[in-house]
């Protein structure tokens, strides 16, 4: 038992050890001591992340305790950033999925694309990742991972449908399909992924307003689409033989979709809420053709410039609860019962990075940082940005896109403003790429969702992976120059 604990133990205190040094080596080279205590936090956390040696909502907790007692951040400061309101959005966007599972609209929308995609595994892998594509835009990628992991799994699990010698490849093909895309899809949106949702609330306190709805969808949907098209590509070549795409019988996706019965009116309610919402994203603001401009409707209002789209989605939640459902005693179209699997640890895993954001916005340490950092000064931004994006897509494989992208910002806020360029030049790519951890099964909850079915070799995941981490880093340069974010 003793021997079993040990390697925890390490774990847990290799953390702080690390924390500890750091300090003490930046202290002992005339680094002050606000600054030198938030690297040791920062390192605490970091490894911890890494290493998950307890869980990531536990470790959230680190700045409220440790920014208060060494002195950094006052309690009150620290409290405030576990409720900054881009949390909201990603609260907004868990509600409208629980009501869509609720109501079974998530298996109607995918056997409805699955079945009119066609009857050979190659269209069955399309209509896969078009369905989860088309969810992810709006939905986290875990939500939408869980949504319709129970949909490709009765794919799957329906061996009669596939040559008996290609199954195997065949249903782990369509399974880090229904992974990969998920991530892929959650880029294209500015509330597609919490990582997006971080970068706008980071920039939100640098220059309110430069990131929202529509410039992220800008560049963020016609990257995510050729990305998308490309994976969808190779994971054919590599998972669907031409000797395996034959054509098999739809009656069992046909039966399935027919015993849902007719759009129930509940499910109409909840169509329309969500419409509500994407309309409320893409209008808020400004739409500028060029040509002419259409004024956004928070300009119309007295105090437009005070809401955001995270208050788009709360109101979009409250009507899920106030609307009544049409079945008896049913109540509202989500009731609070519903939405009890609220992940409260990634709203931690929010305020802690936004904590150590402000840690070192307020210290000074992510100027000192960038300060020394002047090595990438006048080299091309291409280079940046392929540096930059290697950075996060290594880090995400072993931490979440959230810490990822939690650690990474507050060090490229400063190092591009020394470098006198677009601070969303490094933070965006950076940003992007922390979704691309698609090697290990712990660098995205979706990659942990679809391997824990059993169908999938790590082997075959981190070849895989490897090769579309790869393509979409060599991708994400090409779009930086060719589309200004």
């Amino acid at each position: 038992m003793q021997e079993q604990q040990r390697p925890r133990f390490i774990r847990l205190i290799i953390g702080p050890l690390m924390g500890c040094l750091a300090y003490w080596l930046l202290s002992t080279n005339g680094l002050d001591h606000a600054k030198a205590a938030t690297v040791l936090v920062t390192i605490w956390m970091g490894i911890w992340w890494i290493t998950e040696v307890i869980d990531l909502g536990v470790t959230s907790f680190l700045p409220f305790l440790l920014f208060p007692l060494l002195g950094v951040l006052d309690a009150n400061t620290v409290a405030a950033q576990y409720m900054e309101q881009t949390i909201f959005l990603f609260v907004g966007g868990f509600f409208l999925a629980y009501a869509m599972e609720r109501w079974n609209l998530h298996q109607r929308l995918a056997f409805s694309i699955i079945l009119k995609a066609g009857s050979t595994p190659s269209r069955v892998l399309l209509g896969i990742m078009i369905t989860t594509f088309t969810v992810s835009m709006w939905i986290s990628n875990t939500a939408t991972t869980v949504m319709l992991l129970a949909a490709v799994l009765a794919i799957v699990r329906h061996e009669h449908l596939f040559p008996k010698s290609g199954h195997a490849k065949i249903a782990t093909g369509y399974l880090l399909a229904l992974a990969y895309t998920a991530s892929i899809g959650g880029m294209a949106t500015l509330v597609g992924t919490p990582p997006n949702m971080i970068l706008a609330g980071f920039m939100d306190k640098i220059e309110p307003g430069a990131v929202n709805f529509n410039r992220w969808f800008v560049f963020g949907f016609p990257f995510a689409l050729t990305f998308g098209t490309i994976a969808f590509f190779f994971i054919r070549y590599r998972f669907i033989p031409k000797s395996d795409d034959l054509r098999f019988d739809r009656n069992y996706i046909r039966e399935k979709l027919e015993a849902l019965g007719p759009l129930q009116t509940e499910e109409k309610r909840v169509i329309a809420i969500f419409l509500f919402a994407v309309l409320g994203w893409f209008t808020r603001i400004d739409l500028d053709f060029g040509a002419f401009r259409i004024p956004g409707w928070s300009n119309l209002l007295p105090e437009g410039k005070m809401i955001k789209d995270s208050t788009i989605a709360i109101f979009a939640a409250l009507l899920l609860f106030l609307i009544p459902a049409k079945k008896k005693d049913a109540g509202a179209l989500l009731n609070w019962s519903d939405v009890t699997r609220l992940p409260f640890r990634i709203i931690l895993l929010f305020g802690s990075g936004f904590a150590l954001a402000e840690a070192f916005e307020r210290t000074g340490l992510a100027q000192w940082l960038a300060g020394h950092l002047q090595v990438l000064h006048g080299m091309p931004a291409w280079i940046m940005v392929l540096g930059v994006a290697v950075m996060a897509t290594a880090l995400s494989e072993f931490a979440s896109n959230v810490a990822s992208v939690q650690l990474m910002l507050p060090i490229l806020a400063p190092l591009a403003v020394s470098l006198e360029v677009d601070p969303l030049v490094l933070m965006f790519p950076a940003t992007i790429a922390a979704s691309f951890g698609y090697m290990m099964p712990v660098a995205t909850a979706a990659n942990t969702i679809v391997y824990g079915t059993g169908y999938i070799p790590v082997r075959q995941m981190m070849r895989t992976g490897l090769f579309l981490n790869i393509i979409g880093i060599l991708l994400l340069t090409l779009f930086s120059q060719l589309i200004r974010f």
